[in-house]
């Protein structure tokens, strides 16, 4: 079975007056649940996003594309990454997604891949 697991983020960072979103330590652990992932062949993509400020949204359901810079919606908390995971159920995504949250220090999305 695949799974998503977003890694979400408050904008802590910012307000802070980091420019990246993990600390050295947060970075460190994900590298190892990275390595850990990867031995066990679990890992099908994992990514780190840009800021909701970088994105772009564009809409061509008209006749003309509508394109403008931003997120889809503006929120204080955003997808800063995600895993995309093979593991064999849903009890081993849990277990996953909880070791993902300690490691990343934020909460996650756990959600099926059709």
């Amino acid at each position: 079975m695949r799974f998503l697991v977003n890694v979400v983020d408050d904008g802590q960072a910012a307000t802070i007056g980091r420019t990246a979103s993990a600390t050295e330590a947060e970075a460190a652990a994900v590298d190892a649940l990275n390595e850990r992932l990867d031995r066990d062949g679990s890992i099908v993509l994992a990514v780190g996003l840009a800021a909701p400020s970088d994105a772009t949204v564009v809409d061509a359901r008209g006749d003309e594309p509508v394109v403008r810079p931003g997120p889809v919606l503006d929120a204080t908390e955003y997808v800063a990454g995600f895993w995309v995971l093979d593991l064999p159920d849903a009890e081993t995504a849990l277990r996953t997604a909880t070791e993902a949250s300690r490691a990343c220090n934020r909460k996650v999305e756990l959600r099926p891949v059709l």
